[in-house]
């Protein structure tokens, strides 16, 4: 998709969640809404969702496509740099990534976006994947750093 495409989209998917998430108070709630939508309204999107870091371990949270890793190997792949670089990466060949994780073969594009608690501080990362190569930009990046904070509005 296009990235002129993609602003317009983003626009009315923030406008929407920015109504939604205020209808709960509860975290999970409003994590949950947001994977929801952004996977029914990215044709895409292969994979959605959250890993969380519990007791050390990067592991699966809420998410929504086929079944996931549960638990990521500590420092590896593209959700683990993100995490430790404190920053979004857009990645356009997963399979050239060093150290890549593949929970599904068919994934071929990814952009991974740290997540924050009220705090600031990151408490895990959120992870969409596409089937496609080079399927995401800043476009992406932007937008999804910025539904991310409707997580805490």
């Amino acid at each position: 998709m296009e990235d002129k495409k993609k602003e317009g989209r983003y626009e009315r998917i923030y406008t929407q969640l920015n109504e939604l998430v205020r209808k709960s108070e509860n975290t999970q709630a409003r994590m949950a809404t947001i994977i929801a939508v952004l996977h029914h309204k990215m044709d895409y999107y292969f994979w959605t969702g959250f890993y969380l870091i519990d007791d050390g371990k990067m592991t699966v949270n809420m998410y929504q496509g086929p079944v996931a890793c549960q638990i990521l190997e500590k420092d590896k792949g593209v959700c683990w740099a993100a995490f430790n670089q404190q920053k979004t990466l857009v990645v356009e060949d997963v399979h050239a990534f060093p150290g890549h994780i593949a929970c599904d073969s068919r994934s071929n594009s990814e952009i991974v976006v740290p997540f924050k608690n009220k705090a600031g501080e990151i408490i895990g990362v959120l992870d969409i994947d596409s089937k496609d190569k080079s399927s995401f930009s800043e476009v992406d990046a932007r937008w999804l750093e910025k539904i991310l904070e409707l997580v805490y509005v």
